[in-house]
């Protein structure tokens, strides 16, 4: 009897519920400081707020975009515009808000959110690649061989589709050059490729110079500059054509493969240990986060801190957490240059390049973002 008696385990405090909380009906091994299931607020899902806002925002700022300008397009003469071109009930010949909507505008626009977004996906990937917060798409010197390549097609007097695929190319082989350097240092090869990339970028922009150098100062020679400053104000409707293939397949598997970033994040040992390929997957972001760099940068030119200033912001919106942060970097750098593009076309008589105005926002930003309390770097 005693024995019988000493197996019988008393309940101790550790064992009952927090004061205030019923111990039923919870099922076995449920925190009984939450709410039973069907006491749960009916509310809105928790995906619907950020769906409403990362939806809303490129709605807004596309209407705000038609809006601004030398030429602003209501929205109700967009609709109208829109749905006589979808439904071809005039035949006559077009007018100037069609002229102005379907060869300038739209096309700007469009190409505004494909940079955006190649440029913002870019920049959150090889910062979680690299595990480092200064990471951008530059970083492997494919923005200075782009910039190389353009002014080196500009200097031939080259026509301008072929000044676009010889930006692309040389920032395509710039990266070549990079990852063909980095892995020649065994010893850290991730450090090793940052090098290379350093190194890289420093040797197109020494080359880029000599271009300008030799160039025809008369005409040459500011097509160069005015090139490198970044704009957009030349996009054509064929320029989506050369730009959308590279973007989407430079895009779309950084999307679909985006929660092994969080694997990686932990660092390579622990992601090797979880089943992750990591040098196939960092070729992986690399050649991606190239494709849509050089075509981004031989359409619009140089435009930089899109890449580094975006995915923190994004950051502080969503969190770290790349199944959420990555997507949202694709719409934030979207939003963010073609909203920059409005600034540029609106704040003084003639266009400001966008290069300028992407660094006249991201120091400022950059510089409260490392001051700030509970900054990360």
């Amino acid at each position: 009897m005693g024995l019988e008696t000493s197996r019988v385990r008393t309940k101790t405090p550790q064992d009952l519920p927090p004061e205030g909380v019923a111990p039923f009906p919870f099922p076995l091994g449920a925190d009984p400081s939450l709410p039973a299931p069907d006491t749960l607020p009916l509310g809105r899902p928790p995906f619907l707020r950020p769906l409403l806002l990362w939806g809303a925002l490129p709605l807004g700022a596309l209407l705000l975009s038609f809006a601004v300008g030398r030429y602003p397009i209501s929205p109700g003469q967009l609709l109208h515009a829109l749905e006589t071109a979808l439904t071809a009930s005039d035949a006559s010949a077009p007018s100037a808000l069609d002229t102005v909507l379907f060869r300038i505008r739209l096309p700007r626009i469009l190409a505004a959110l494909l940079v955006g977004a190649s440029l913002g996906a870019s920049g959150a990937a090889l910062q979680g690649l690299f595990r480092n917060p200064l990471a951008s798409p530059g970083l492997l010197g494919a923005v200075a061989g782009s910039g190389f390549g353009a002014a080196l097609g500009i200097c031939l007097s080259l026509p301008f589709p072929a000044i676009q695929a010889l930006a692309f190319l040389w920032g395509l082989g710039a990266v070549l050059l990079a990852c063909a350097l980095g892995a020649r240092m065994r010893h850290n090869p991730l450090l090793g490729l940052v090098l290379a990339g350093v190194m890289t970028g420093s040797l197109f922009t020494a080359a880029t110079s000599l271009v300008k150098y030799v160039a025809d100062p008369s005409d040459k020679l500011p097509a160069i500059t005015f090139w490198l400053m970044g704009s957009l104000s030349s996009v054509a409707p064929r320029d989506l054509l050369f730009l959308l293939p590279p973007v989407a397949l430079g895009i779309a598997p950084l999307v679909l493969v985006r929660w092994r970033l969080n694997v990686l994040s932990l660092g390579e040992e622990e992601a090797r240990a979880l089943g992750l390929n990591v040098r196939g997957f960092r070729w992986l972001v690399i050649l991606c986060t190239t494709l849509a760099t050089a075509a981004a940068i031989s359409v619009c030119g140089m435009i930089g801190w899109v890449g580094l200033v975006v995915p923190h912001l994004c950051r502080m919106a969503v969190g770290s957490d790349f199944k959420v942060l990555l997507p949202a970097s694709v719409l934030g750098g979207g939003v963010f240059l073609l909203l920059v593009d409005d600034l540029a076309r609106i704040l003084a008589a003639v266009e400001i390049p966008l290069g300028i105005l992407t660094a006249l926002v991201g120091v400022p930003f950059f510089l409260w973002l490392a001051t700030r309390k509970g900054a990360a770097f």
